[in-house]
């Protein structure tokens, strides 16, 4: 089969989870690569066929996203351009990571596309959600990136199409030890901020991780250096604790080092509260935010905290060749729409479907 693997490149987990996949999807087809978003720490070895702008999200200082920055970035015309641009059409299968313009690419011309990542697994309705409804954000996230079907990973298999995370080999590989520090990656807080509310935290020893900061820096007992891949995988296995946002792969991760984890979701941003919400139910303990007022609760987990017991198999190639069983083996029938859409028409489109679901 010709496969479009389309990538999420806006936060560093949908690429870390494809270093994995892609291997399994080219062992017995040709496979080209779609990657769209502007944030992302983490590069493939392998040959990018297209590179989108896409629709992103910008990270900002105070624990949410910049939404001036986001609208700034995100330019309508130019995501419809690509839209039209991109030939889905040519693929026997689509499968898709959370990754807009094959998504929509495919609704628009009516062509197969197959979801698998995690977004698919927080839409289910037997995942965790949060006590406070975000209906906006709930619609937002569900029409992003729409497909034909979904196959979601998570911290639990909660349903049939939901899977343990797919954890990369390099971490699967990687020594565990516990030195004593903690490792921290908090992407939507500034270090300024992230520096004031450790100080606070006693004489424990913070190896800070960021995105806002192009140099090495120490602040006693807090080291701060930018995002690097593998001294972010050998910081996290050889620490005793990991305190991160509420994403998925560094959660996951963290509790497969067994290492004693807490999360600070993101404000704003629905599946970081849904994923906290899991967390919450697996006993992990979930701050609101990252503010001198939780430095008590961050000083008891340093003293009290301990590791969650997970299993989480190697199993990705059965995974995928499933999926593939499931959707590869019978040629998609639907007739191609080849007609292009106008801005104004596409962000109708968009606006109606939201509003259905709210």
């Amino acid at each position: 089969m010709r496969i479009l693997y389309a990538i999420q490149g806006t936060g560093n987990g949908h690429l870390s989870r494809a270093r994995d996949i892609i291997p399994v999807l080219q062992k017995n087809h040709d496979v080209d690569l779609l990657i769209s978003g502007i944030q992302a720490d983490v590069e493939l070895p392998y040959p990018i066929k297209y590179r989108f702008k896409g629709l992103g999200f910008i990270f900002g200082a105070k624990g949410g996203i910049d939404l001036v920055e986001t609208y700034k970035k995100n330019y309508i015309k130019v995501l419809l351009s690509e839209i039209n641009s991109l030939p889905v059409q040519e693929y026997d299968l689509v499968i898709n990571d959370f990754e807009p313009v094959s998504a929509w690419a495919c609704y628009l011309k009516n062509v197969k596309c197959i979801s698998i990542s995690h977004q698919a697994a927080v839409l289910n309705k037997k995942a965790p959600k949060p006590d406070d409804g975000d209906i906006i954000g709930k619609a937002i996230l569900k029409n992003y990136a729409p497909s034909d079907a979904k196959y979601g990973f998570h911290f639990k298999s909660y349903s049939e199409n939901i899977f343990t995370p797919v954890i990369r080999s390099q971490v699967r590989e990687q020594p565990l030890e516990n030195k004593g520090h903690f490792t921290v990656y908090l992407p939507a807080y500034d270090d300024k901020r992230i520096v004031k509310v450790l100080k606070l935290c006693g004489g424990a020893q913070w190896q800070v991780f960021s995105k806002h900061n192009k140099l090495m820096a120490g602040y006693g007992n807090i080291t701060v250096q930018p995002i690097d891949n593998e001294a972010f995988i050998k910081s996290m296995a050889s620490s005793e604790g990991i305190l991160c946002g509420a994403g998925f792969e560094t959660p996951a991760e963290a509790l497969f080092m067994k290492k004693k984890l807490m999360v600070i979701p993101m404000k704003g941003q629905y599946e970081q509260q849904c994923n906290a919400a899991a967390l919450k139910e697996m006993d992990i303990p979930v701050l609101k935010s990252l503010k001198p007022d939780n430095a008590e609760k961050i000083k008891n987990w340093i003293k009290t905290g301990n590791f969650i017991e997970v299993d989480y198999p190697d199993n990705t190639e059965e995974i995928i060749n499933k999926i593939l069983f499931a959707h590869g083996t019978v040629p998609d029938q639907r007739v191609v729409v080849e007609k292009q859409y106008t801005v104004k028409k596409f962000r109708n489109l968009i606006l109606k479907k939201i509003i259905a679901q709210i």
